[in-house]
């Protein structure tokens, strides 16, 4: 916590425990309700900082890379996850976050196939962790002609982006690159050369891409960061899964898996299966309103 936050918050704490003392000497309605508009005027000072304490893990403060992959279903699914690249983007500029995308696939009618950015933020992989998993949309199809109500997943997961003094064994030897000719998203920096840039790690079959830049040398870079990324939580996880024999983080994107419902049709509602957190605002969740979501769920793990 940074001084002018401890220093913030323990004026609050003093203002609070004045009125806690006045109103044990003897009580008064009138004052009573003065500590409670208190109370609610910095009830979100508070709730911010009761996050920065849950934000406790080894990268929590670390940027993140969060990858996009549309489930089974074609167009809708593709669509599906295009509309969450939105929300993550809206979101991101709410938190004052950078937002960039560095690999984008884009679908073969709407929407996209896969999708890696990075979000650049203090926090930002803390925050954006609890959004690992399978996400699920229930709305009536623009794609179908019948009008029916389809069912889309798409899955969501987050990497900490590693600095540079975090060692990760990576063999030249180990690495494939490829280089081939950029199609960004809707046609932007598209080249006629081949700036893309493609990495293989043989030993996991890890592959990364960029193709942001017109540069291959910057794409080259970029693709190595995010390499790293991977290949330390690639390496984290199986630790861990050697201790705890835990299952894989990643799932079947499908049925039975997902940690939170977008319910478009025949009703409007948001749900976490994991918190049990919902609201029927969709419209602002869609618009990055997550902060809510994201909360109830760190609130869960610390008190797991």
């Amino acid at each position: 916590m940074k001084l002018e936050q401890d220093q913030q918050l323990a004026a609050v704490a003093d203002e609070l425990e004045t009125y806690k003392i006045l109103l044990d000497e003897e009580f008064n309605q009138e004052l009573f309700q003065e500590g409670i508009t208190a109370l609610v005027k910095h009830q979100a000072y508070l709730d911010e900082i009761e996050i920065l304490f849950l934000l406790n893990q080894v990268n929590d403060r670390n940027d993140a890379i969060l990858t996009i992959h549309p489930g089974a279903g074609g167009t809708e699914s593709q669509d599906w996850a295009e509309m969450l690249l939105r929300m993550y983007n809206r979101w991101a500029e709410n938190q004052g976050f950078d937002f960039t995308i560095i690999d984008y696939l884009p679908g073969d009618e709407a929407g996209l196939k896969s999708v890696t950015v990075e979000v650049m933020g203090e926090f930002s992989f803390g925050l954006l962790k609890c959004e690992i998993g399978i996400h699920r949309l229930v709305r009536i199809s623009p794609f179908n002609a019948q009008g029916k109500r389809q069912t889309s997943f798409a899955s969501v997961f987050v990497y900490p982006m590693i600095e540079d003094d975090i060692e990760v064994d990576l063999n030249p030897k180990d690495l494939k690159v490829d280089t081939f000719r950029a199609s960004g998203a809707g046609g932007q920096h598209v080249n006629t050369t081949d700036s893309a840039v493609r990495i293989t790690h043989l030993p996991t079959n890890i592959i990364v891409q960029c193709q942001n830049e017109r540069s291959q040398i910057k794409n080259r870079e970029t693709a190595m960061k995010v390499l790293r990324s991977r290949l330390y939580q690639y390496y984290e996880e199986q630790k861990e899964r050697e201790k705890q024999k835990l299952e894989n983080t990643k799932t079947e994107i499908g049925w039975g898996n997902q940690i939170r419902s977008y319910v478009f049709h025949p009703y409007q509602m948001v749900k976490d299966h994991r918190t049990d957190h919902e609201t029927g605002n969709t419209n602002a969740v869609m618009d990055g309103d997550l902060n809510d979501f994201i909360y109830a769920y760190l609130r869960q793990l610390a008190g797991q």
